[in-house]
């Protein structure tokens, strides 16, 4: 029995190859490897980690204050923790090393349109990480068996992205020897695989990385040209805009991370997260009036209960206190929230619209200067999405079936707006405004998901219709189309891109903002402890100076009323200019590559003050 049994064996192994029985330690539901396509899928929902970061973020452009992430609110950041390092975590582990394997086996096997798809996405990551988090280890990055991983300078990583930017039109550009079938349609969950829409998204990185180098000396001769060109190549209307589609189904939804982030069904921004008072003044046109010799409000006694104090004179967004046609931004009924007409009553009457009150919170308080800020559903409650009064599935894109923007139409065509003005090319600049704020109008209009009238059950408080109609009054009045060329400022493009980015591309405004060194009076390249700020205090221009570009903004330490506060002694009177490192992959594993990094080590306790080599007008000190 026992030879039978060995000469059995004989002939099984004669008849069956040894890779085919080697197969049987091959775990199909763990492969060593897969077809590049299917990696698509995952790494494009990552992008969703780009929200989780807005929770640190949004608070430092004061779109946005917080209870939960106060630190960051202050300009500081938390100690020991990987809080505001999830974009890190997205690029180098989420995305990482899958999306390598993507590109390199797509570039491999000829599939040039998944290849390009690839390295589009790789440039987006990487622009967006190298703002947020200034140098990083690009090199190294997926160097295997190295025990740590040194550190590239940002400049050498703008380079990069543009470089893989390029390599990615030219991938796409190419001609594919095979059909996709469904498999790009069934796992881009941006384009569903049209090589069209991924060329302009491709230039899209380019113009949103040059745009950042706006205050560079040589901008002008060495970049100008370059992002005018790859505007003309990119997005040409808000259809093209680029956004992350979601599976949703709230509460049945197989996992909850099928939903949207900021969706009532996650939780995330329930009541923690509220929209900041600088927001409400911007959007509503009630930016104050502050005392020249004190900072102080002008109080006005006896008057207007909803907003008692002098306003300034000019403002740029809108006048919305006014009932003048074409002084009313729609889009503060869908950004931004309100308790006013908790009931959904008459959403389609535009007299009954503006009659809504906003009210915005502190940076780290609800409760603001002239009242209590609600959640971004509407509420001042935690967010619920059952019971006789709730929330829903959210509204606008607060809402579990809303996707992830990633850029937008609008926003290309304020980078071009911004680029103009700096050549001196005003009219041309005015034009691409106007586009910009048009843009910005529909795809505001496209998230809008109206309430039940009569039901207090969320959604949104204006119908789509009404919305176009004050859209079109806007577009047409004295703040966008109607304003006059001689009126026409640099602060009329930023403060407007700023309102189109609300809140959901904050992580830019946060570059304009930083590029701009936050409007603080200093001279030389840059500020420094001493030259536009010591602790406790910081000097920033005046709402009256015509340099200063985002009216009515004010960092926590500025001497006006509301302000006055102070940063974090390691500050060193500075606001912060970048977000350190991942606490668990850098602080715990890559402490001498940090230690390298000029010209503030990276292991400095101010190290989230150095600022970054985008914001020089030349290069880095070393």
């Amino acid at each position: 029995m026992k030879n039978k049994l060995i000469y059995i064996l004989i002939v099984f192994f004669s008849l069956t190859s040894c890779e085919e029985y080697l197969d049987v330690n091959d775990n199909v539901d763990a492969p060593a490897k897969v077809d590049g396509y299917l990696y698509l899928a995952g790494v494009t929902q990552q992008y969703q980690n780009i929200y989780y970061d807005l929770r640190a973020i949004a608070p430092m452009t004061q779109m946005m204050g917080t209870t939960s992430y106060s630190n960051f609110a202050s300009n500081y950041y938390n100690l020991g923790s990987d809080a505001g390092g999830e974009i890190w975590k997205m690029t180098y582990f989420s995305q990482g090393q899958n999306l390598e394997n993507l590109i390199n086996q797509s570039i491999a096997a000829e599939d040039w349109t998944l290849a390009g798809i690839g390295l589009a996405m790789k440039a987006f990551s990487w622009d967006l990480l190298t703002k947020v988090n200034g140098e990083v280890p690009m090199n190294d990055a997926f160097v295997s068996g190295l025990l740590q991983h040194d550190y590239d300078y940002q400049k050498d990583v703008y380079e990069q992205v543009r470089k893989w930017a390029y390599e990615a039109i030219e991938m796409l550009e190419k001609t594919d020897d095979q059909s996709y079938g469904d498999k790009l349609t069934n796992n881009d969950f941006i384009y569903g695989g049209n090589k069209e829409m991924w060329i302009k998204f491709s230039y899209a990185v380019i113009v949103r990385n040059l745009a950042s180098l706006t205050n560079k000396t040589d901008f002008s001769g060495t970049y100008a040209q370059e992002l005018i060109t790859a505007a003309g190549k990119s997005f040409q209307s808000p259809s093209d805009d680029a956004t992350v589609t979601v599976g949703a189904g709230s509460q049945s939804a197989p996992y909850s991370s099928y939903n949207n982030f900021w969706g009532t069904a996650r939780g995330n921004l329930s009541y923690s997260y509220f929209q900041h008072d600088y927001a409400v003044q911007v959007f509503t046109g009630t930016v104050p009036e502050y005392e020249e010799a004190t900072g102080d409000k002008i109080h006005i006694l006896d008057g207007n209960p909803y907003y008692p104090v002098e306003l300034a004179e000019k403002q740029i967004i809108t006048d919305t206190l006014s009932n003048e046609l074409g002084h009313f931004d729609p889009r503060v009924t869908v950004k931004l929230a309100t308790e006013s007409n908790p009931t959904y009553l008459n959403l389609n009457n535009i007299d009954s619209v503006k009659t809504y009150q906003y009210y915005g919170g502190t940076f780290t308080g609800k409760t603001g200067p002239i009242g209590q800020a609600p959640s971004f559903y509407g509420r001042t409650l935690t967010s619920q999405y059952q019971g006789t009064v709730n929330d829903g599935i959210g509204r606008w894109i607060y809402r579990d079936d809303a996707p992830y923007i990633l850029t937008t139409y609008s926003e290309i065509q304020f980078c071009l707006a911004e680029t103009y003005w700096k050549i001196g090319q005003k009219a041309e600049a005015f034009e691409a405004f106007k586009r910009g704020v048009s843009a910005d109008m529909q795809t505001t209009a496209r998230y809008i998901r109206t309430g039940s009238e009569g039901n207090a059950t969320g959604g949104d408080k204006i119908t789509t219709g009404a919305f176009n109609s004050l859209a079109s009054e806007y577009l047409n009045g004295p703040y966008a189309g109607g304003l006059p060329l001689a009126d026409f400022s640099l602060s009329h493009i930023m403060m407007q891109k700023w309102v189109a980015l609300y809140p959901w591309g904050a992580q830019e405004a946060w570059v304009d903002m930083r590029k701009y060194n936050y409007d603080i009076d200093y001279t030389g390249d840059v500020p420094s402890t001493g030259n536009g700020f010591v602790h406790g205090i910081v000097e920033q221009k005046k709402d009256t100076d015509p340099s200063k570009v985002y009216k009515g903004f004010y960092l926590a330490p500025a001497q006006v009323e509301g302000r006055k506060g102070s940063y974090y002694t390691q500050n060193e009177g500075s606001p912060s200019y970048r977000i350190r490192p991942r606490f668990n992959s850098e602080y715990m594993w890559n402490i001498p590559s940090l230690e390298t990094i000029k010209p503030i080590s990276g292991t400095a306790d101010n190290y989230h003050t150095s600022i970054p080599w985008f914001v020089y007008p030349g290069d880095l000190p070393q």
